[in-house]
């Protein structure tokens, strides 16, 4: 691959808090795309309690080079105090998908 390209996890409270992110990093082409997982049950410690939430879990996908500007989109537009934002390096994929992945967030930024 020409540049590494990632995917990156990001749970969210509700279907508006999800395609508001989605759409607002799309837009700002710091992701080529997003897919909503809702149904996501999430259990975590939180301030010394077990807690559990009913979640969405955005699959984001991007590149290296934009990771760190959409980072700091999501924390700004995220209503958790400390959202989940993993990435993970795609080793494989087509050829066809990663060009339309890189083109499309071309001027990014």
């Amino acid at each position: 691959m020409k540049e590494k390209i990632l995917l990156v996890f990001c749970t969210v409270n509700n279907e508006s808090e999800a395609k508001h992110i989605s759409h607002t990093i799309i837009t700002k082409k710091l992701a080529a795309c997003c897919t909503f997982i809702p149904g996501a049950i999430s259990l975590y410690r939180w301030h010394s309690k077990v807690e559990e939430s009913r979640e969405i879990l955005l699959l984001i996908k991007t590149s290296q080079k934009n990771y760190d500007q959409l980072e700091k989109e999501i924390k700004m537009l995220h209503s958790y105090e400390v959202p989940e934002i993993i990435a993970v390096n795609i080793e494989a994929a087509s050829a066809a998908y990663v060009d339309w992945l890189l083109e499309t967030m071309e001027t990014a930024g």
